[in-house]
């Protein structure tokens, strides 16, 4: 599935949260995410821009590949596969024997909103700061999908140049990392 996103760094995020009850934007609710990027033993993904992530929420675990970013579009677009897992640390385990690493940790407490066929996540990112995501659930569902999220966006308020780093990329990046080699981040 091709995941079409528009990521921002928002200085309110209360301001936003906001205007998503003023427009009746449906609250899914509040989760807490840990998010356990892992590095292949044969390629180095951060090389070749592709994610393998074991995502725990509320008991839940979901194991998510990400393709390479796809540059032809104004927005963070990239292929995207998602796998419901009985145990992330059973996963986990699993990829660790197969020669996989740990290269990083994610954590965020996020906010689900549904609004005009979009999900709009509310961010708040360890060690980041605070964002907004606006992902469409269906992007063949329009003819311009890159448009209408930054129409959805601009009805939110959000205004700035649209963030393509993943939310690892930002925090390697914040902690002067270069990439998934390093692995020093336990």
């Amino acid at each position: 599935m091709l995941e079409i996103e528009l990521k921002a760094r928002v200085p309110d995020l209360q301001a936003v949260r906001e205007r998503l009850i003023s427009l009746n934007a449906e609250l899914e609710g509040r989760v807490h995410e840990r998010d356990l990027y892992l590095n292949a033993p044969h390629r180095d993904f951060a090389e070749t821009d592709e994610a393998l992530r074991i995502r725990d929420t509320n008991g839940r675990s979901t194991v998510t590949y990400k393709g390479a970013k796809k540059l032809d579009f104004r927005l963070k677009a990239r292929e995207e596969w998602n796998c419901d897992v009985e145990s992330g640390e059973r996963m986990e385990s699993i990829f660790k024997s197969l020669g996989f690493r740990q290269a990083a940790e994610v954590r965020k407490w996020r906010e689900y909103y549904h609004y005009r066929n979009a999900t709009i996540c509310l961010d708040e990112v360890e060690g980041l700061g605070d964002f907004v995501e606006i992902e469409l659930s269906d992007p063949e569902s329009v003819e311009d999908p890159a448009g209408y999220v930054a129409f959805l966006a601009e009805e939110l308020g959000i205004r700035g140049e649209p963030i393509l780093s993943s939310y690892l990329e930002l925090l390697l990046s914040a902690q002067h990392l270069t990439g998934y080699k390093k692995d020093l981040i336990r």
